[in-house]
């Protein structure tokens, strides 16, 4: 049997005439960056707190956020966005839970993607956080404390700024797993990108159009997030403190 090749399909209409097949996957594109970019801010600023926490000279601070990043980055994302999706209405209060249930679509899928992709990433980002402070050298915190600051004053003026420009690279890392894991939520109803190029393989049967369509859409994006991150490692390094910085012209 052979394939019939039609590059020409991502300007046919849909079946249902709401546009063209390219306009499909535009439109999964947007779904996949508004879930990706509403779970990044969960799990940036969840993430900076739990690694903090862990660093911090609490013991009981330290192990409860210990607990927290194994259970979630110990569970499949999968498990975990099901857990979400059917699980947690069950378990709330009956009014909160079936708030949730009555949500119209598609924010009913949503909601729990995002909820589920921000606390999975959040420990991942935990773990970065803690990992960047502990890189710093002890004299950063004594100086803080030197300068009479309190230990949270020394977090925030002196040990986070340099920790957050050291893990600049793998956070990038981290925001570009978490537009891809974001065709996770497609399970539960999430018209993303791979979901968007799904629906097109079926109502046309060029499922090579499709995919290479969307594999193009996370190919660009990704890229566009890459150079973008770039430049911000470029405006926040500090010359002669992190090794990279010393390239932008700093001796």
């Amino acid at each position: 049997m052979n394939y019939h090749w039609n590059w020409k399909i991502f300007w046919d209409l849909t079946p249902e005439g709401s546009g063209t097949y390219l306009h499909t996957l535009l439109v999964g594109l947007m779904w996949t960056l508004a879930t990706a970019l509403a779970a990044w801010v969960i799990a940036l600023a969840l993430g900076a707190v739990i690694g903090v926490l862990r660093t911090a000279p609490r013991k009981w601070a330290e192990r409860f956020c210990n607990g927290y990043v194994e259970l979630f980055r110990n569970i499949p994302l999968l498990v975990q966005m099901f857990l979400w999706f059917f699980v947690l209405p069950e378990l709330l209060p009956k009014h909160l839970g079936d708030a949730i249930k009555q949500m119209p679509p598609p924010w009913a899928s949503y909601v729990p993607a995002v909820l589920c992709l921000g606390f999975f990433t959040s420990a991942r980002v935990a773990e970065q956080v803690r990992a960047g402070i502990q890189a710093l050298p002890r004299g950063q915190r004594m100086a803080g404390t030197a300068l009479g600051l309190t230990l949270p004053q020394t977090y925030r003026y002196v040990i986070l700024p340099m920790t957050f420009r050291i893990i600049l690279p793998p956070l990038t890392s981290e925001f570009l797993n978490i537009i891809k894991n974001s065709s996770v939520a497609l399970t539960i109803g999430v018209i993303e990108l791979t979901a968007a190029a799904r629906a097109m393989q079926e109502f046309s049967f060029q499922v090579f159009e499709a995919f290479t369509g969307a594999t193009v859409l996370y190919i660009l994006t990704n890229i566009v997030v890459i150079y973008g991150m770039r430049w911000v490692e470029r405006r926040l390094a500090i010359p002669g403190f992190i090794g990279p910085a010393i390239r932008t012209g700093g001796h």
